[in-house]
């Protein structure tokens, strides 16, 4: 399944067994805007959370260079990088489990999905390395938290939101959010 088809095959949903006329008509459509509002929300909100993570990555790596004191902003916006990360794997895997990629995947099988270059990218790099990328930050939230000099909270938050922020940015579907 490639990128041109992702779109038509959304519309693709098959109708229920029993025909009941407007009302299974009307089902069928709302399980359609089911799926592109659930591909608008997760394309919508992945914005704010490369916003956030730049955001967090740059304080820390700003802090770490200038050897600033650790406050409580440099604490919330980790923190907020982290919550919208984590909200953003949450409406991704609703998504994917909806998806007509995933529907493709049990349909043809994992060696027809490896094949195809589109189809292993939305199936199975794309999400596994946004959940590595989340584990980073979770992580690194987490171990910034132990330490007990202001410079090794700064350098465990660029450590980690950095290869965070490379993980995602290297397996963003560019192709779709320009589309």
């Amino acid at each position: 399944m490639d990128i041109e088809n992702l779109k038509e095959n959304l519309y693709k949903i098959q109708k229920p067994p029993i025909s009941g006329g407007f009302f299974m008509e009307h089902i069928v459509h709302l399980q359609k805007l089911k799926l592109l509002h659930m591909l608008q929300i997760h394309s919508y909100w992945a914005y704010l959370v490369l916003v956030m993570l730049i955001v967090a990555f740059a304080n820390a790596i700003t802090g770490l260079l200038s050897k600033r004191t650790f406050e409580s902003k440099d604490l919330r916006l980790p923190l907020f990088a982290l919550i919208v990360s984590h909200i953003q794997l949450i409406i991704g895997l609703g998504w994917y489990f909806m998806s007509p990629w995933f529907k493709g995947l049990k349909e043809n099988g994992m060696g027809e999905t490896m094949g195809d270059a589109t189809a292993r990218m939305m199936t199975v790099e794309h999400p596994l390395m946004m959940i590595l990328a989340i584990v980073c930050i979770t992580i690194g939230f987490s171990k910034h938290k132990k330490k007990s000099t202001d410079t090794a909270k700064f350098k465990t938050i660029t450590i980690f939101y950095g290869i965070a922020l490379l993980l995602i940015l290297a397996r963003i579907p560019w192709g779709q959010w320009f589309d």
